[in-house]
């Protein structure tokens, strides 16, 4: 299990302790010791230094950007190390795809898709894309995650073969959303799922996700069992009802 908490201001320290708690109520477990992105830092940054040919130094404003797509390439001639300085790299015009497993082939062009994009803050803080891409090239054979993280796998894709990593294998399924498209979190006060009734929580995510469960009052061992026995991902719906406390009570 790997926990990504590489930004101090939003880190919460109760909320890991939830998360261990929810895991372990619905029979989940990692398969090695718990990993925490915070301790991985001075790799991090050897990953960053090892770009240093490709990326540049950027202190261009929120304000100064406002409404710009793509970064417009203002900083690309910084190449010297200044304080307060955002890492950008450089994105090319190569034309790259990769396999979804759910949703198919995407094709992209850098230059044209995210543009030079952010590798490490203003603040000294690894972003998200740096961290995911190292660790995800480095410890993993396969990604499932939300289809809110979809547009993310092309920029970490690119860091990835710009770091001589092995990408994994990709599967975004969908989330759960309010009515006006909004996914469900604790940014948008959505309910916590409850720890009380884990059996039913895990029949309600099988049947969320087009698996079909039997009506049956299984243990969660046995959901478990039931699901690694019976997983289709063919039948696994693009697009989930929209959320109500009526509709998943």
């Amino acid at each position: 299990m790997r926990i990504d908490d590489i930004d101090p201001q939003r880190a919460d320290p109760s909320a890991l302790e939830h998360i261990i708690k929810s895991l372990a109520a619905h029979g989940l477990s990692g398969d090695g010791p718990l990993q925490l992105q915070s301790h991985r830092l001075t790799e991090y940054a050897t990953a960053r230094d090892r770009l240093t040919d490709l990326s540049y130094f950027c202190n261009c404003s929120r304000k100064k950007l406002l409404g710009e797509r793509l970064y417009p390439g203002y900083c690309r001639h910084k190449l010297t190390f200044a304080p307060e300085h955002a890492v950008r790299i450089t994105a090319d015009d190569k034309q790259r795809q990769f396999l979804d497993r759910h949703k198919g082939v995407f094709s992209y062009v850098a230059s044209e898709h995210f543009g030079d994009f952010i590798i490490w803050r203003r603040d000294d803080v690894v972003t998200y894309h740096l961290a995911t891409a190292y660790d995800d090239g480095h410890h993993h054979s396969h990604v499932l995650r939300g289809d809110d993280l979809f547009e993310m796998t092309a920029p970490q894709l690119f860091l990835m073969e710009k770091l001589g990593l092995n990408p994994p294998e990709y599967t975004h399924i969908p989330v759960l959303t309010f009515p006006d498209g909004t996914k469900l979190s604790k940014q948008t006060h959505a309910p916590a799922l409850g720890i009380e009734n884990p059996e039913e929580n895990l029949r309600d995510a099988l049947h969320l996700l087009g698996q079909q469960p039997p009506k049956a009052q299984f243990t969660v061992g046995q959901w478990l069992d039931w699901a690694v026995t019976h997983w289709r991902l063919e039948a696994i719906p693009h697009t989930l009802e929209p959320f109500s406390e009526g509709n998943y009570e």
